[in-house]
């Protein structure tokens, strides 16, 4: 089993790698040098303004979520949490997933949030991001249909699978909400009484937040909103700074192709970001030299903010595994 673990990890690592290296060849990369080299502080400076506002925003959403749930826990540190979740996410092979139990363990570790609370909360939190999430993966690829601004890269057949990603969060935001526990039956079905109990006490907290304080539900789906506002307009901006005049309908497009690239089972979409970026401005009709350099941009901020949260991690349990 472990061997078989361990080809597979050298598979994804190896393919990675190759679909990198098809990417950077066909790229002229001394054009690549040049357009970052451009680059004048001031716009940098701008970049780091509006990833910051996203990272607030986005952080709001849990922290207004914890507020319903009744626990009033410090922002700075459930924002460190959170990056320490995206860290371990971002660096793990897959579809950009697997930080959530550490956002639980820190919740439970550090402040003494019971296990039903922190798992509610970092629940819902997954919940309506996915379902904003997937909602601008639908309306982009039914833009890109519509505008058929990637050719025949995309096909009617990805609209429809695109749009049956909404229907999990959705389905089960909708269950929570009328007060149902879907996980929770499920586990009982399949007789899994390990898992039963805390996902039923979680699931009784989520019921408790949507029906005495419908309010938190909402305002976090707000802000979930303003927090892609925010991307795109940070998105919008890099691609300015470089040089490429797209229209809105471009601008949705290229994003939604670096949005599916994260879903790809490879580590913090090494290879199928840059490729996304590339071929999509190529299709468009812009320098290739652009998208290599755009997503050299993201990758740099995605790899310091998942360091920094790895450090963070790194920190706080170091904290709790010294305490007496």
């Amino acid at each position: 089993m472990a061997r078989y673990k361990w080809i597979w990890r050298a598979g994804i690592w190896l393919a990675a790698g190759l679909l990198l290296w098809l990417v950077v060849r066909s790229v002229p990369l001394r054009e690549v040098g040049r357009l970052l080299a451009d680059l004048h502080g001031w716009q940098l400076g701008v970049l780091v303004l509006l990833n910051g506002l996203v990272l607030l925003v986005l952080n709001g959403r849990w922290w207004a979520l914890l507020r319903g749930l009744g626990y009033q826990l410090p922002f700075a540190a459930l924002l460190g949490h959170r990056l320490a979740a995206f860290g371990v996410s971002y660096f793990t092979p897959g579809p950009h997933f697997g930080g959530e139990p550490v956002q639980v363990l820190l919740l439970e570790r550090q402040h003494g949030v019971p296990r039903s609370v922190a798992i509610a909360a970092v629940s819902l939190d997954k919940t309506v991001e996915l379902l904003l999430n997937f909602g601008f993966l639908a309306f982009g690829v039914l833009l890109v249909l519509q505008t058929g601004l990637l050719g025949e890269v995309v096909e009617g057949q990805t609209a429809v699978w695109t749009l049956l990603l909404l229907l999990p969060p959705a389905l089960y935001l909708w269950l929570i909400w009328r007060g149902r526990r879907p996980v929770s039956w499920l586990l009982w079905a399949v007789k899994w009484q390990k898992w039963y109990t805390a996902v039923a006490d979680s699931e009784a907290q989520m019921n408790a937040l949507c029906q005495q304080n419908p309010g938190a539900l909402l305002g976090a789906v707000a802000l979930s909103a303003l927090g892609w506002a925010l991307m795109i307009a940070e998105f919008y901006a890099m691609v300015s700074f470089l040089g490429a005049p797209l229209t809105l309908a471009q601008l949705i497009a290229l994003l939604t192709a670096a949005r599916v690239a994260y879903l790809l089972p490879l580590p913090g979409g090494l290879g199928t970001l840059e490729a996304s970026q590339v071929w999509a401005l190529e299709l468009m009709g812009f320098n290739p030299a652009i998208g290599l350099s755009l997503s050299l941009l993201i990758r740099l901020r995605d790899v310091s903010l998942g360091l920094l949260g790895l450090w963070w991690m790194g920190q706080r349990l170091k904290v709790v595994w010294i305490r007496p």
